[in-house]
C-alpha cells in the first residue's frame, strides 16, 4: 500500500484504531484529572502528602499489568477478538460510571478503585489490539499499521492530558470530568461495534486462571524464543526510557526553564509529535518490510539527544525575578531554549524509529497460536521496566544527589550500552526466528 493513511478506508483497520485511540484517550483524561484533583484538592482534605497520593495512583494503574497480563493473553488467544473487545468496552462504561460517582461525591477511595479497574481494562485490551493487527493486516500493511497505532497512542496520551487540564479549570469541573469520561467510553464502545469478526487463534486452549503460575509459564515460554525475548526487552526499555524523561518534564519545566503550565504542555507536545512523525516514517524508510534496519538509528538518536539535552539544559542561564514563571512565548526569545526544544523533539522522533520496528517484529515473528500471550508477556515486562524507571530516577536524584540534566546524561549513556547489547542479540537470533516462522507458514 503506497500511503498508510489509506488504511483508514479499511474497516478492519479504522474500527480498531479508533477503539484503541479512544481507550488511551480516556485512560489519560481520567488519570491526569485524578492526579490534578489529588494534587490540588484531595491532599489538603485528607491530610496526606501529594507525592504519596500520586505514587499510590501510579502504582494502582500499573499493578494490573503485573497481575493479569498473562491471563489476558490466554483469553485473547482463546476467544474471537471483536466480541471480546466489545465486552471489554462495556466494562469500560461501567468503570467510568464508578469513576463519575467518585468524582461527583469526592469519594477518593472509589476513585482509586476505578483507577485500578481502568488499569485492568487496559491490561486485557492490550493483547487483543496487538494480536489483532497481524491477523487483520496484509504483510505489506503491518509496519504502516503499527506506525499509525503508535502515532495514535502518542497523540491520545497528549490530548487526554491537555483535555484533563482544561476540564479541571472549569467551574463544576468534577461534573465536566465525569460527563467527558462517560461520553468517551460510549464512543469507544460504538467504535468497537464496527470491528470485523476475527477468529480465535487457539479456541481449544484451556485457560489457567491462576495468575501466578500463568505469568511464570508465559515468561518461561517467551524465554524459549530468544529473538522475541530480546524484542520484548527492547520494547520495555523504550517504556523505561520514556517514563524516565516524561516524568521529569513538569519539574525541569518549572525549576530549570522557570516555565508555567503552558511550557509543560508544549514540551510534552514536542515529544509526542516527534514520536508520531518518527513512527509514521518507518513505513517508507523500511519500504513496507518488517525489518530492524532502523533500530540502530533509533538507538543512536535516543542517546545523542539525551546527552545533548544535558549540555543544553546545563548551559541555560535564565534570569527571572523571584518566583515569576515564564510562558512559552517568553521562552521562545530566551537564548538556548530552542536547542532544548529540538532535543526533546528529536528524542521523540528517535523513539518512533526505535519502537515501531520492534512492535512489528514482535507481531510478525510470534507463533500465531501464542501471539496474544506473547503480547501479555510484553506487558508484564513493560510494567516491570516502568516501575524500575521510577526507582532509578529516585536513586539518581535523591540517593546520589545528581541533577535532572545529569539524570538525562546517565540515561543516554546507559542507552548506548543497552542498545548495542540489544542489537547484537537480535541480529544473532533473527535467522532462527525467520526459519521458525516459515516452518509455521509452510503446510
Amino acid at each position: 500500500m503506497s500511503n498508510q493513511f489509506q488504511l483508514f478506508k479499511r474497516r478492519r483497520f479504522s474500527a480498531m484504531f479508533f477503539t484503541q485511540f479512544l481507550g488511551a484517550f480516556n485512560d489519560n483524561i481520567f488519570k491526569q484529572a485524578l492526579i490534578l484533583v489529588l494534587t490540588y484538592t484531595a491532599a489538603s482534605q485528607l491530610g496526606v502528602e501529594v507525592s504519596i497520593l500520586n505514587n499510590l495512583a501510579a502504582m494502582l494503574f500499573i499493578l494490573p499489568y503485573f497481575l493479569f497480563s498473562a491471563l489476558a493473553g490466554q483469553i485473547a488467544d482463546k476467544y474471537e477478538k471483536s466480541k471480546l473487545t466489545r465486552f471489554i468496552k462495556m466494562l469500560e462504561l461501567v468503570i467510568m460510571a464508578i469513576a463519575a460517582v467518585g468524582f461527583v461525591f469526592e469519594w477518593y477511595a472509589l476513585l482509586f478503585v476505578a483507577l485500578f479497574l481502568m488499569g485492568t481494562h487496559s491490561t486485557f485490551f492490550g493483547p487483543i489490539k496487538y494480536a489483532y493487527l497481524p491477523q487483520a493486516m496484509k504483510e505489506d500493511e503491518l509496519v504502516g499499521a503499527n506506525g499509525l497505532f503508535q502515532m495514535g497512542t502518542s497523540l491520545a496520551i497528549l490530548v487526554g492530558m491537555i483535555v484533563a487540564g482544561i476540564l479541571t479549570q472549569l467551574s463544576q469541573s468534577l461534573y465536566w470530568i465525569s460527563a467527558t469520561v462517560l461520553v468517551v467510553a460510549v464512543l469507544g464502545y460504538l467504535a468497537a461495534r464496527y470491528i470485523p469478526n476475527m477468529p480465535a487463534m487457539q479456541p481449544d486452549l484451556k485457560v489457567n486462571w491462576n495468575i501466578i503460575t500463568t505469568s511464570l509459564s508465559t515468561v518461561r515460554y517467551l524465554y524459549s524464543l530468544p529473538f522475541l525475548f530480546f524484542v520484548i526487552l527492547g520494547n520495555s526499555w523504550f517504556w523505561f526510557y520514556g517514563a524516565t524523561f516524561l516524568t521529569q518534564v513538569p519539574e525541569f519545566s518549572k525549576v530549570i526553564l522557570h516555565g508555567d503550565e503552558s511550557v509543560v504542555i508544549f514540551l510534552l507536545t514536542l515529544f509526542s509529535v516527534g514520536v508520531s512523525i518518527g513512527s509514521l516514517l518507518c513505513k517508507s524508510l523500511t519500504k513496507n518490510q518488517v525489518s530492524l534496519r532502523l533500530l540502530p538509528f533509533g538507538i543512536a538518536g535516543l542517546s545523542i539527544f539525551a546527552i545533548d539535552l544535558y549540555f543544553s539544559l546545563s548551559s541555560l542561564n535564565i534570569n527571572v525575578n523571584n518566583d515569576v514563571l515564564l510562558g512559552i512565548g517568553d521562552l521562545f526569545g530566551t537564548s538556548g531554549s530552542w536547542r532544548v526544544f529540538a532535543d526533546l523533539f528529536f528524542l521523540g522522533f528517535s523513539g518512533g524509529l526505535y519502537i515501531v520496528p520492534l512492535y512489528a517484529s514482535m507481531q510478525a515473528y510470534a507463533p500465531k497460536s501464542h501471539r496474544a500471550r506473547i503480547v501479555g508477556a510484553n506487558n508484564i515486562f513493560n510494567a516491570m521496566f516502568m516501575v524500575t524507571s521510577a526507582i532509578f530516577a529516585i536513586v539518581i536524584l535523591n540517593s546520589l544527589g545528581l541533577s535532572l540534566p545529569q539524570l538525562f546524561l546517565v540515561t543516554g549513556v546507559l542507552n548506548i550500552a543497552f542498545g548495542t547489547f540489544l542489537y547484537i542479540k537480535l541480529n544473532k537470533h533473527i535467522k532462527h526466528a525467520v526459519i521458525q516462522t516459515n516452518d509455521e507458514i509452510t503446510p
